[in-house]
C-alpha cells in the first residue's frame, strides 16, 4: 500500500509542478504535511542533499523520500511517479509542437505561465528560508522575538550570497565550501 501511495503522491507532483524542481516545494511541504512521512525542516535538508547530487531536484527529493518512507524500492517508486507526467507529456508535446508553434492560444498559455510558476518558486524560497534560518517554534515557547532569529546563518546566507554574485564560481564549489564550514562550525 505504501508503495501505490509514494508513487500516486509524486505522481501529482509530477504532473501539477509546472517549472522544474524548485517548483516541487510548495508540493513537498504540502506532502509533508499531510503524510507526516517528513518534517519541513528536513526540505532543507532534502534541498542540500539533491543540490549536491547530479540529477534534477525535484526526481532527487523523489528518490530521497521514498528511500527514507520505503527503502530502495520505495525509491523507485517515488522517482517513477515523479517522471512519468513529464515522459508522457513530452512524448505528446514533441509529436504536435509543429502543428501549435506560432498559436497565440499556446502562447497566452505560456505567458500566464511563467509568472504563475515564478509566484511558485519565490514562495518555496520564502518558506526554505523561514525553515531554514528561523526558529519561530523557539519563538512561541519563549515569546523573545530575538530567539526566532538564526543570526549565524543569516550571515552565513548573506556571504555566501555576495560570494555567488561576485565570483560566479561553479555551485559545486559553492556547495563544498558549504559543508566545509558547516563542519567547522559544529565543533
Amino acid at each position: 500500500m505504501i508503495y501505490l501511495q509514494l508513487f500516486w503522491e509524486f505522481l501529482k507532483i509530477g504532473l501539477f509542478a509546472v517549472g522544474g524542481g524548485m517548483a516541487t516545494l510548495p508540493f513537498l511541504q504540502r506532502l509533508a504535511d499531510s503524510t507526516g512521512w517528513y518534517s519541513q525542516a528536513l526540505i532543507t535538508d532534502m534541498i542540500a542533499i539533491s543540490e549536491s547530487t547530479p540529477g534534477p531536484i525535484g526526481i532527487n527529493m523523489a528518490t530521497y523520500v521514498g528511500c527514507n518512507v520505503a527503502g530502495f524500492f520505495g525509491g523507485v517508486v517515488a522517482t517513477m511517479g515523479e517522471i512519468l507526467p513529464s515522459i508522457v507529456i513530452v512524448v505528446l508535446v514533441s509529436k504536435s509542437l509543429e502543428r501549435f508553434r506560432g498559436s497565440k492560444l499556446v502562447d497566452a498559455a505560456f505567458y500566464g505561465l511563467r509568472p504563475a510558476v515564478t509566484g511558485l518558486i519565490a514562495a518555496a524560497g520564502l518558506s526554505v528560508i523561514k525553515v531554514s534560518m528561523f526558529h519561530f517554534d523557539l519563538y512561541e515557547k519563549t515569546g523573545a522575538l530575538l530567539d526566532a532569529i538564526d543570526f549565524k546563518k543569516i550571515i552565513f546566507f548573506a556571504l555566501a550570497f555576495v560570494a555567488i554574485k561576485k565570483f560566479k564560481l561553479h555551485p559545486i564549489v559553492y556547495i563544498a565550501c558549504a559543508a566545509v564550514i558547516g563542519l567547522m562550525l559544529s565543533f
